[in-house]
């Protein structure tokens, strides 16, 4: 449940360098609660998965070393090429586990957290997405299914202004392509159907992005459940209320975030006139979904599914980290532009590192609601 979103998986104020060191000396999970409840083979997976995490840190490294020059680039090749080979066997094992995971959801869920939260961080993979997004927001079994048909029926008052959006709404997809393909007519009914369930809110925009993805994974009668519990259980019904006023506390959040840790780049901002919304709200009302193409960004939703809207937070500095030194360089004009260009496909062929990057950020939840 949302209790156990809050809480952050790594210590938020550890740096990245004594949470690395650590795993390098130990064995991987040593010191974890849920160990005890891990078979031997989970826990060499777990073994496997924090080595991959080192190839990637140290690749990532080498990568930054070089900035450009290709000098040394051997190094690099040698790290990503291992990383690779061992993949075709951890995504074998990967597939066989996420078949008994499912199986064992309740168990998993409560008694091998760590395990359950490392493999979502590294994603859940394509053919079990739907009942997973399913399983951890707990949409299975929910009376409002039973409902949906009915709803279909009704009229809506928000049904011109769902029209009006849903032709801009993944526009370049296939299942999205025309008025009458398919992904427009579902798109439009789950839309539709929330309007009529939550009238205060009734339609917003933006979450038809968010609607969308999940009608990639999942029949319309599912991605309807899955998102009345996004809705209530994430913060995000807040995000969409007419009035925004969690957005503008999401950017509040995020402004602290940037003056205590990037301080630099937030002076140059304000130099600039550069506001936070100006960049940052669409990371938060749809999830890095109009920022990314969609393998990058289903990858920060699968971790959105079980850890609530930190994520956001976390990738959002370290795109802002990862930049610092070409934004401080550049007026609003041209900030604008990198933040529209350059920055949706820095990660594109590399997911993980984006990923591993924004588990390094600090994040004190306490802070945070203070």
């Amino acid at each position: 449940g949302p209790s156990t979103m809050a809480s952050p998986a790594v210590s938020p104020d550890s740096s990245s360098h004594e949470a690395l060191s650590s795993v390098n000396s130990a064995p991987a999970c040593s010191p974890t609660s849920d160990s005890e409840n891990l078979s031997p083979d989970e826990l060499e997976l777990l073994a496997k998965l924090e080595e991959q995490n080192r190839l990637l840190e140290a690749d990532s490294k080498s990568m930054r070393s070089m900035n450009g020059s290709r000098r040394n680039s051997g190094s690099s090749l040698v790290s990503s090429s291992s990383a690779s080979s061992n993949l075709s066997h951890l995504e074998e094992d990967t597939w066989i586990l996420w078949g008994r995971i499912v199986n064992e959801w309740d168990e998993w869920r409560k008694k091998k957290e760590k395990l359950l939260k490392e493999l979502i961080r590294k994603g859940i993979p394509h053919h079990f997405r739907a009942i997973v997004w399913q399983l951890l927001c707990s949409a299975t079994d929910m009376p409002v299914k039973n409902q949906y048909s009915e709803l279909l029926k009704m009229s809506s008052p928000c049904e011109k202004l769902i029209r009006r959006d849903i032709a801009r709404t993944y526009p370049e997809h296939e299942f999205f392509k025309g008025q009458d393909s398919l992904g427009q007519e579902v798109l439009f009914n789950v839309m539709k159907a929330y309007s009529l369930v939550d009238r205060e809110v009734g339609y917003c925009q933006g979450s038809a992005f968010i609607v969308g993805l999940l009608l990639m994974q999942m029949p319309e009668e599912e991605a309807f459940c899955v998102f009345v519990r996004l809705m209530q259980e994430y913060r995000l019904r807040e995000l969409f209320k007419p009035s925004m006023a969690e957005l503008g506390l999401c950017i509040y959040q995020f402004e602290y975030m940037l003056q205590e840790q990037l301080p630099e780049l937030n002076i140059h901002f304000r130099s600039q006139s550069f506001l936070t919304s100006m960049y940052a709200s669409s990371w938060f009302l749809t999830l890095f979904l109009t920022t990314f193409p969609l393998p990058v960004a289903t990858r920060v939703f699968d971790i959105f599914m079980y850890e609530g809207l930190e994520i956001v937070f976390r990738v959002g500095m370290a795109l802002l980290q990862f930049n610092q030194a070409e934004l401080v360089q550049l007026d609003m004009e041209g900030m604008s532009q990198y933040f529209q260009k350059v920055i949706p496909h820095q990660f594109d062929s590399c997911p993980d590192k984006l990923i591993l990057r924004a588990f390094q950020v600090k994040y004190n939840p306490k802070k945070m609601k203070r």
